[in-house]
């Protein structure tokens, strides 16, 4: 037996519950690992709280990552005692995931744990480290530097947000961080690095097609009216990063930013990513983050106690990550 959280939608509605859970009901994969540490995601919040078509069928472990020990493999990459971890690839939506002690997953959507990380640390960083990276990646991939001007992230206090911000400053980056919660400027600035700090209330709200020229590229995970005045006042051939839709799916915009000045807006999804930029990713964090920072960046809660986080989540409660212990 086991124990997990366990999403039901049938005659008796919609629920999250904690359950004690025999193994034959794992699903039937190659690989089965005791989940050490799993985290609470934006996403895995709208699943767990029923704020969001998130989960595609019934009953479902939510959590979109996690970190284990494998117990069993019949993958020839994998054997028993191997520390892997696995993001994305559609695990707590149309898999089973790892707010749980134990998962079953195909072997292919594991990777090793960086020799520079250890398992809770790769925890500390998650899916919103992950996706933090990829979009540093895509901006590097587009030929932002420092030296073409400041960058814009948004939702900055958020897991993601957070991420962004460290990862830009460390590279050398005039990082400006739009935040809801003005009680986190001091945060932002001397504990992420950040420049400077503006109230997300200038972006939520919609605004004009073109605005005077303020960044040289953004990270946006909010979406709607605030990515498209991010978009908005991008300087010539300036890049967006766009990767999250906390605000909404919408995009209100018009072609002016695109057509007038040349700026690039760049889809970043981290669930489906190929496991060679994967691999880059995750060596990358290992080389640029600042560990000692990480416990700085996170909160620990046990399992029992993630329904409630979810709920803290989307209450806008939670500064950075949490990290679920399944231990």
């Amino acid at each position: 037996m086991f124990k997990a959280l366990v999403i039901e939608n049938d005659e008796q509605g919609y629920r999250s519950l904690l359950k004690d859970l025999p193994e034959s009901q794992l699903p039937d994969q190659n690989v089965t690992l005791d989940v050490s540490y799993s985290t609470l995601n934006y996403k895995d919040a709208l699943a767990i709280c029923n704020k969001g078509p998130i989960v595609r069928q019934f009953p479902m472990v939510p959590g979109i990552d996690f970190v284990g020990r494998v117990a069993s493999s019949r993958h020839p990459d994998w054997q028993q005692g191997d520390v892997a971890l696995l993001t994305g690839w559609g695990v707590g939506e149309k898999h089973w995931g790892g707010l749980a002690q134990k998962a079953s997953v195909s072997g292919d959507w594991l990777i090793k744990v960086p020799a520079t990380l250890s398992p809770l640390q790769t925890m500390a960083i998650g899916t919103a480290g992950f996706t933090a990276m990829l979009c540093v990646l895509a901006l590097e991939k587009r030929g932002v530097t420092p030296e073409r001007g400041p960058v814009l992230v948004t939702g900055a206090s958020g897991g993601v947000g957070s991420f962004s911000v460290s990862l830009l400053a460390r590279l050398g980056f005039d990082v400006i961080a739009s935040s809801s919660r003005a009680s986190d400027k001091d945060y932002l600035i001397t504990t992420l690095g950040a420049s400077s700090v503006i109230d997300r209330a200038g972006l939520a709200e919609p605004g004009k097609p073109l605005a005077k020229e303020r960044w040289a590229a953004a990270i946006d995970s909010v979406g709607s009216h605030t990515l498209s005045n991010v978009l908005a006042a991008t300087q010539h051939d300036g890049v967006v990063a766009a990767c999250g839709m906390a605000q909404g799916l919408d995009l209100p915009t018009s072609v002016a930013p695109f057509i007038l000045r040349g700026v690039t807006l760049t889809g970043v999804d981290s669930a489906m990513c190929p496991k060679p930029l994967r691999q880059q990713a995750w060596q990358r964090l290992g080389e640029l983050l600042d560990t000692t920072l990480l416990s700085k960046l996170t909160q620990i809660i046990p399992l029992s106690e993630a329904r409630q986080g979810a709920q803290d989540l989307l209450d806008g409660h939670v500064r950075g990550r949490l990290i679920v212990d399944c231990r």
